[in-house]
């Protein structure tokens, strides 16, 4: 077959995937695109819309091998590096599902920072970042745990064999060992968040802070809806405001961004 003829076809088959896709009989939509890919190997948006398919129907192994393919042939395609993160996940390679997210989030902020792809990805990327915390933060407390019992039953064995009462002074030293434990243990444990790292309105964690001339942060979004639905005021000074007032506070942006480094649990309420 001619070439343009094979690209002609393959476009048809892609436009019939498409209409399956949004009938939701995605294994007629696999078999579409995967004659399509037949046809045309090397156009990436096959791949990538067949492994959305595979992610529908959960075949997350199917995702990841689609999406590798994706980004061979296309090292900038956003849904190939973000449906590869969430594949990643679902195995628990979390650092590397993270690095693809990243990835994703770097190309498509590039490219459309204000679609809806980007805040998906963005939410994706900090729930991602939690759950590796999480995972991190289990096995972190179970070998605290199985090292205190280890060392706990040590101690007690000591005085058993030197035929020593287990007096006041061996119990403190029990407490003493459990305190130590503890204190590691509490590293892992979620404190609150502080408050001027968050939105005034939704009392959530900053992404994109912007700060009025009034002084008063806000997260972009938010004040934004606020001034199109509501009306052009600060909503906390009542001053009048309008978009163009607004500048990106960045100090606050780096303060969140150096709290999640230390406090990945908080990417929950991010």
């Amino acid at each position: 077959m001619a070439p343009k003829l094979r690209t002609k076809g393959a476009e048809k088959l892609k436009e019939e995937g498409n209409i399956y896709f949004q009938k939701c009989r995605y294994a007629a939509a696999i078999h579409a695109y995967t004659e399509a890919i037949v046809l045309c190997p090397n156009v990436p948006v096959y791949w990538t819309n067949r492994a959305l398919c595979h992610r529908k129907q959960n075949d997350w192994m199917k995702v990841e091998e689609d999406c590798r393919r994706a980004i061979q042939l296309d090292h900038a395609s956003v849904k190939g590096h973000y449906m590869l993160g969430l594949a990643l996940l679902q195995t628990q390679q979390y650092a590397e599902g993270i690095k693809k997210l990243e990835k994703a989030l770097e190309l498509g902020t590039g490219g459309n920072p204000t679609s809806y792809i980007v805040e998906e990805i963005r939410k994706e990327l900090s729930k991602a970042k939690y759950l590796e915390w999480e995972h991190e933060s289990a096995n972190r407390l179970w070998e605290l745990q199985t090292l205190k019992e280890c060392c706990e039953l040590a101690l007690k064995e000591r005085y058993l064999r030197e035929d020593n009462a287990f007096g006041k002074a061996e119990k403190e030293q029990l407490e003493a060992l459990g305190k130590v434990f503890n204190g590691a243990a509490k590293v892992d444990m979620p404190t609150e968040v502080p408050d001027y790292l968050c939105c005034k309105i939704t009392l959530e964690l900053f992404r994109d802070p912007v700060i009025s001339p009034s002084g008063v942060t806000y997260e972009r979004d938010i004040i934004l809806d606020h001034l199109q639905k509501v009306g052009m005021f600060d909503p906390m000074t009542r001053e009048p405001l309008s978009e163009y007032q607004l500048v990106s506070n960045l100090a606050i942006k780096e303060a969140v961004e150096a709290f999640l480094d230390k406090h990945p649990w908080a990417y929950r309420f991010s």
